[in-house]
């Protein structure tokens, strides 16, 4: 199937075609979409893609509102739209990926399975066509919390295109399918997780980091970084079986595997110390979890450990990318956790 089949194109779109706001925008869109702009170098090319996910819109709120101003990029800009079909099921913004339908962010390798492994296939064919010099991935947060970057090389180039957004940068050694592993082909690429989807500053960070992005004339040099970077390493991703249950409530119900306080996002990139407990755990004990760290090592006894029906770090803990939707805790992962240090767990 080629990409005109998969993918739409829009070249340098005027005002006039993109509707007066991001959802009147979305309802125009058909399918996955690129979007190109000639910038004032037209030798060089960036490229950014975001709405990977339906139910994360901070990227295409800041990419409609720059489109909307008619800025002219310092360099020509490559923008791909990859969830249009999730994100347009009403309620619009509602649906992480189609029902029956695959992660699309994690169909960027071979087989290539299905409607999403070919919508990956053909953003993958649109990139080598492009040769960017750089890529980002631009996303909200499963739940909230503060901005961070991810990417699977931590180098001044990453840290760089970090600091356009944001201060944290998670490097992992973890490989699920997911277009940040572009950064494989030399392309230096970075994952942007802004924050909350509903949370106004993570749409203002998104377009601040994207005004950042398309008018600076090198965006890969540290030394113009807008701030100093926090590197955290190779963190331990928690992952709930596929059979088990959870709730998010203030004290348990009984009939659940696994039971969280609704306010757990608040622990997001703040550190829990041994003795204090994250949620309470049903009979399966802790049977129901996996923890895969670096080089995909099983390490849940360092990270987790029971006392008196409830669950604590067994040691202290930085967690982030904790959700309290039900439905992403189990498709993807409860949080990743490193040490209090922000090193490793091992």
């Amino acid at each position: 199937m080629s990409n005109l089949n998969v993918l739409d194109y829009l070249n340098n779109p005027s005002p006039r075609t993109l509707g007066r706001s991001p959802l009147e925008w979305l309802d125009r869109l058909n399918k996955p979409t690129v979007v190109r702009v000639a910038g004032r170098d037209r030798s060089r090319t960036r490229a950014m893609a975001t709405l990977l996910h339906g139910n994360e819109p901070s990227g295409l709120f800041a990419l409609h509102r720059w489109l909307l101003e008619q800025r002219t990029p310092e360099v020509n800009m490559l923008f791909v739209l990859g969830g249009v079909y999730p994100a347009k099921i009403p309620p619009m913004f509602s649906l992480r990926q189609l029902p029956e339908g695959l992660d699309l962010n994690r169909c960027f390798k071979e087989p290539f399975e299905g409607e999403e492994g070919a919508i990956a296939q053909a953003m993958l064919a649109e990139l080598r066509n492009a040769r960017p010099e750089c890529l980002l991935d631009v996303h909200n947060t499963s739940g909230t919390g503060p901005a961070f970057a991810v990417t699977i090389t931590n180098d001044a180039a990453h840290q760089a295109l970090t600091s356009l957004f944001t201060d944290r940068l998670i490097m992992t050694d973890l490989r699920l399918g997911a277009l940040m592993e572009y950064s494989e082909q030399e392309v230096p690429t970075v994952t942007i997780e802004c924050g909350g989807a509903q949370d106004e500053h993570a749409h203002q960070l998104a377009y601040e980091g994207l005004v950042r992005y398309t008018s600076k004339p090198d965006v890969l040099s540290l030394e113009k970084a807008e701030w100093e970077v926090a590197v955290l390493r190779n963190p331990i991703r928690v992952e709930l079986a596929p059979e088990a249950t959870i709730e998010y409530r203030p004290e348990p119900s009984g009939h659940a595997d696994l039971t969280f306080p609704p306010d757990i996002e608040h622990r997001n990139f703040g550190v829990v110390s041994p003795d204090e407990p994250l949620g309470w755990i049903g009979n399966k004990g802790l049977s129901i979890l996996t923890a895969i760290g670096h080089n995909r090592t099983e390490n849940l006894e360092q990270v987790l450990r029971i006392k008196d029906g409830q669950i604590y770090p067994a040691q202290a803990i930085k967690a982030f990318m904790i959700t309290t939707n039900p439905v992403i805790a189990k498709s993807d992962c409860l949080f990743y956790a490193v040490k209090a240090t922000g090193e490793p767990i091992f």
